[in-house]
């Protein structure tokens, strides 16, 4: 059967898709870890408290669907990338989830008891509920950039050298470390629109300026390390983009200085990192100006460029391997079969838009600031 799309434009879509996936999440689900991560450092009384946890109360389960829709889209288009990274990420994962899995259980128990000491306890559950993903995300980043230490062998079982503490190199904390000042920004731009005006809004605002100066100067950092610390991988020889996927032919080898490749040989490209660094100034713009809408834009224009940053330095490459680099994972040799891929783009056509409609008709409806007069008086409030 001959497909409308071949399958070199397939694999490039869903390589779009997936980080069309990975900016949805951090723009939705990223302002809640930056809400919990400012929560202990912004609001001081109880009130304070509930009124910033209510802020993103109604829509948090929602915006974590990007997190499962990214994971399973990694799963289905994606097979290899998503046995190596689950597997070698395991404990990071598991990091991860034990921290997420403190943000469900304390936005409900939270003020079940009035005892501050039990409410106050609930308080660091959500914090850690934010920083340590919104920090974790941010390290395997950097860990993808500089290459992973797994191999394949020849019946393409992956083997995984590293450890978890391994993960924690002075690279990967910076790019930990700009993951969560990026965040930390847009949950003060989610406060700028959500959060009445008042002390609590005047702290999220002192915060995220400093949050927008640091993600600026450790976005700089991060690609000067990348531009002389010698970081990357390159595909040498011909490869055959519309060829069946196997892990083991990719014709990569290390390459320092390779992530800058695609700005050369592709000018139009450099609009990622400009964004990247534009969007954190321009929310701070708006902090200086009170401008809030002009923060929330600021903060969003940044997830968009740093990640888009990310994505296309590494392109073809979605996970190399810094231990035998003709095991590394790319576009053209890790994706799902020529059909599978265009069953799934079907179905993303007809639900992904119901998605987005209906997400928008969500926030359209609950649009609007919340008052430390609604939390006293509104039952449904957390």
């Amino acid at each position: 059967m001959t497909l409308p799309l071949d399958y070199e434009t397939l694999r490039v879509i869903w390589w779009l898709l997936m980080g069309v996936l990975l900016i949805g999440f951090a723009l939705t689900d990223g302002f809640d870890l930056g809400v919990a991560s400012l929560l202990p450092w912004i609001a001081k009384t109880d009130e304070e408290r509930r009124m910033v946890i209510n802020t993103v109360g109604a829509t948090w389960e929602g915006n974590q669907v990007w997190f499962i829709l990214g994971g399973g889209a990694i799963f289905a288009a994606w097979p290899f990338v998503y046995a190596v990274s689950f597997s070698g990420f395991y404990l990071a994962m598991f990091l991860v989830l034990a921290a997420l899995i403190l943000r469900p259980v304390g936005f409900k128990y939270r003020s079940k008891r009035p005892d501050p000491k039990w409410r106050a306890r609930w308080d660091w559950a959500l914090f850690v509920g934010g920083f340590v993903p919104a920090l974790v995300f941010g390290v395997a980043v950097g860990n993808v950039l500089l290459g992973l230490p797994f191999r394949l062998d020849s019946d393409l079982r992956s083997f995984y050298d590293g450890t978890l503490l391994g993960l924690f190199t002075p690279f990967s904390l910076l790019a930990g470390l700009l993951s969560v000042a990026m965040l930390v920004l847009h949950g003060a731009g989610w406060l700028s629109l959500k959060a009445e005006q008042g002390p609590v809004l005047d702290r999220a605002r002192t915060i995220g300026q400093f949050a927008a100066v640091a993600a600026v100067v450790l976005f700089v950092a991060g690609g000067l390390y990348v531009a002389w610390g010698g970081l990357g991988f390159r595909v040498e020889g011909l490869v055959d983009t519309a060829g069946p996927s196997n892990p083991r032919f990719t014709g990569a080898v290390a390459a320092p200085g390779a992530w800058l490749d695609n700005y050369a040989a592709y000018p139009w490209m450099i609009a990622a990192p400009l964004i990247g660094l534009v969007g954190p100034l321009v929310a701070l713009a708006g902090i200086r100006a009170r401008r809030d809408v002009l923060v929330f834009a600021g903060s969003s224009l940044a997830n968009v460029g740093i990640i888009g940053t990310v994505g296309l330095s590494m392109f073809p490459f979605i996970l190399p391997s810094a231990i035998d680099p003709t095991s590394s994972l790319t576009v053209w040799n890790a994706s799902s079969s020529h059909t599978t891929l265009f069953i799934m783009l079907g179905v993303t056509l007809v639900f992904l838009p119901i998605v987005l409609l209906y997400t928008a008709w969500v926030y359209r409806v609950l649009f609007g600031r919340v008052t430390i007069e609604q939390v006293r008086t509104n039952p449904d409030y957390y």
